[in-house]
Order: C-alpha cells, then structure tokens, then sequence
C-alpha cells in the first residue's frame, strides 16, 4: 500500500500564489512518477505537472509558465507552486505517483486538496 498526503490548498485571490506539498509513505519500492492532476465541478481529471525520479517535467498546457513541480526524493515529497492563479484553476487536486515492483507497475492516488481562486 502507499499512501499519499497532500497540503498547501486554500483559498486565494486571483493573481496569487499557493504552493501544494505531496509526501508519499508505505512501500513506494520503485517509486518513479509523482504529480498532480486537478478535477473541477463536472470536468474530467486533467494533468496538472509529473516529475520523474530523474527530474523530467512534463506540464499541462493551461499552466505552463506559472506552476513549477519540484521534488525532494530524499522526503519522497513533490512540490506544486502555483503563480499567477485564476479563477480557471479553481478545483480539487490530486496527488499521483508511480512506480514497478519487478515487473509489476503500481499507481496510487491521494484524497485530493481543494485549490479555491477567487476574483
């Protein structure tokens, strides 16, 4: 099992910034992948940012420019900062990672934090 909290959600004025922290615990044995991805009311779940244990970044389109991912694997930790939120980024966010175990892969899912942009 792995497990995966998420922090840093809140509410914020349009313009400001918020940072998301992500640490995941449990057998993360091959742990490789961690990221985001975000839900609003009545869309899909959308890629938000992953990171590879390597430190690759791939973004979705929508944030490229204002968010950054980070990673501390020593914490097995990601980081979301979020600058320049709208009222577009306003929805739940979810923390993912991936990993294999041999020659299974694993991905895991946290509670998700909600992330509230105000005008």
């Amino acid at each position: 099992q792995v497990q995966l909290v998420e922090s840093g959600g809140g509410l914020v004025q349009a313009g400001g910034s918020l940072r998301l922290s992500c640490v995941a615990s449990g057998n993360i044995f091959g742990i490789n992948g961690m990221g985001w991805y975000r839900q609003a009311p009545g869309k899909q779940r959308d890629l938000v940012a992953l990171i590879t244990s390597s430190g690759s970044t791939n973004y979705g389109d929508s944030v490229k420019g204002r968010f950054t991912i980070s990673r501390d694997s020593a914490k097995n930790a990601a980081y979301l900062q979020m600058n320049g939120l709208n009222i577009e980024d306003t929805a739940d966010y979810y923390c993912t990672a991936n990993g294999t175990r041999g020659a299974a892969r694993w991905n895991a899912w946290g509670q998700g934090t909600q992330v509230t942009v105000s005008s």
